[in-house]
C-alpha cells in the first residue's frame, strides 16, 4: 500500500484535494487501479490533522494511518513537553502507535526501541522515520510478548495504553487499559529505572496514587488551557513525596508545582470582589489544589465551591487569567451587550444567561456569574 501511496502522481492527486469535501471525494471512483479512493482519503484526512496537531510531518514521502490512530496520536506540543524532562542511553516505547510521542521523546537517547502490534501501522512509522533520518529498532509484536521474552534493561519505558475496551468505549480506571498497567507494573519496574505512562486526562488523581505504587511525579498537561493528559513516573527509587506539576503550554503561564497531599493542609481566606479576579487553569482545577493556590499566591477565595480568587493588588505570575472587575447589579446588563460569559458555582449556564440577558457572546468585555459567601454576584471587567 505505502509504496503505490508515494506514487507521485497519486501525490499529487492528493495535494490537490486536501480541501475538496471528503464525503463528495468517497463518492467518486479513484483515478488509480492500485489505490483506493478510500486510501486516498486516509491520507487527505492525515494532512488535514498534521496541519494542527504534529506539522512537522508535512514532508514529502510521509504516510498517515486511519483516522483513530491519528485521535490517539500525542500533539507535537505535548510530545515536546515531555521530551525536554527525559534522557539517557536506551528507550523504548511499548505502545508506539503512530509513533509522535516516541519521535521527540527519543532524541535524548543513543539506542531506540519501538514496539507496536499492528502490523500495518508500524510499517507506516517505519516510512516516515526513514524520511525523517531517525533510527530506532522496529519490533512488530504483542507488548506482553515481548516482555515475556525480554532480557535487555532500559533507562526510559514508555507506554500509552490503549483507552478504547472491545466494544469501542472509552476507559478511564488503570485495570481497564490494554495493557493493563496494574498486572505489568512490577514486570516494568524490573527493566527499567523509570517508567512513564500517559493517561486520560479524565483519570482521577486520589484514585490513581491509590492503586498505583510507585509514583514519583504527576504531570498534568494542558495546551492553550485544555486538558490532554495526565503523565506518570514510576521510579524504581524510593520517595516519600510525589510531585505533580500544572502545566498550560502556549499560554506563557508558569508551572504550578506542589506535592501530592499539600492541598489536605492549605488553608484559604474568603473575601467578597476586590480589584482583581484571577481564574485559574484548567489544568489547576484538574489538580484540585484550590486552597493550594489561594495559600500560595496570598489570594483570598470568594467561595469554598467558586474557584475564583481576588486581590486588591495584582499578583503577577498567577496560572491562569487576571480580570480587573467590579461588581453589577443584573439591571444593568445591557440586552443585546457583546460579552465573554463565565458561570461558575452558579444555578444557570453561560447558555441559560445569554437568554435570559439576551445577550451575544465575544468582545474584549467579561461577565462572570457567580457566588460569594453571602450569596450571588455579577462581575463585570472595568
Amino acid at each position: 500500500m505505502g509504496s503505490k501511496l508515494l506514487n507521485k502522481e497519486v501525490q499529487n492527486y492528493i495535494n490537490a484535494n486536501l480541501k475538496t469535501d471528503l464525503h463528495t471525494l468517497l463518492l467518486k471512483k479513484s483515478p488509480f487501479s492500485e489505490v483506493s479512493m478510500q486510501e486516498i482519503v486516509q491520507q487527505i484526512k492525515g494532512k488535514q490533522v498534521a496541519e494542527r496537531k504534529f506539522p512537522f510531518l508535512l514532508k514529502e514521502g510521509i504516510l498517515f494511518p486511519p483516522q483513530l490512530n491519528l485521535e490517539q496520536s500525542s500533539s507535537e506540543k505535548t510530545a515536546l513537553y515531555k521530551s525536554e524532562i527525559l534522557t539517557g542511553k536506551k528507550f523504548i516505547d511499548l505502545t508506539s502507535g503512530f509513533g509522535i510521542d516516541a519521535y521527540y521523546l527519543s532524541r535524548n537517547f543513543d539506542d531506540i526501541t519501538l514496539v507496536e502490534q499492528n502490523t500495518a501501522l508500524l510499517n507506516i512509522v517505519e516510512n516516515n522515520w526513514n524520511v525523517l533520518g531517525r533510527k530506532a529498532k522496529f519490533i512488530n509484536r504483542k507488548l506482553e510478548d515481548f516482555l515475556n521474552e525480554n532480557t535487555e534493561h532500559f533507562d526510559v519505558i514508555y507506554l500509552d495504553p490503549a483507552r478504547r475496551d472491545e466494544q469501542k468505549n472509552k476507559v478511564f480506571l488503570l485495570e481497564d487499559l490494554s495493557p493493563d498497567i496494574l498486572e505489568i507494573q512490577e514486570k516494568l519496574c524490573s527493566i527499567s529505572d523509570l517508567v512513564v505512562i500517559k493517561l486520560s486526562p479524565l483519570i482521577d488523581l486520589k484514585y490513581l496514587v491509590s492503586v498505583l505504587p510507585g509514583i514519583s511525579r504527576v504531570d498534568i498537561i494542558a495546551l492553550k488551557n485544555d486538558v490532554k493528559e495526565v503523565v506518570v513516573f514510576l521510579s524504581s527509587e524510593n520517595t516519600d513525596k510525589i510531585i505533580c506539576n500544572s502545566v498550560n503550554l502556549e499560554s506563557n503561564e508558569s508551572v504550578f508545582s506542589f506535592t501530592f497531599g499539600e492541598e489536605e493542609t492549605a488553608e484559604s481566606e474568603y473575601s467578597e470582589p476586590e480589584k482583581y479576579i484571577y481564574i485559574p487553569n484548567h489544568s489547576i482545577l484538574k489538580a484540585g489544589v484550590f486552597n493550594l493556590v489561594s495559600q500560595k499566591f496570598g489570594l483570598k477565595k470568594l467561595h469554598p465551591n467558586s474557584h475564583l480568587y481576588t486581590s486588591t493588588e495584582k499578583i503577577e505570575n498567577f496560572p491562569g487569567r487576571i480580570l480587573e472587575m467590579e461588581s453589577v447589579d443584573s439591571k444593568s446588563i445591557k440586552k443585546k451587550g457583546q460579552f465573554n460569559i463565565i458561570a461558575k458555582n452558579y444555578p444557570l449556564k453561560p447558555e441559560e444567561i445569554k437568554k435570559k440577558y439576551g445577550l451575544k457572546d465575544g468582545g474584549d468585555q467579561y461577565l462572570i456569574f457567580t457566588q460569594s459567601k453571602k450569596g450571588k454576584i455579577i462581575l463585570k471587567s472595568v
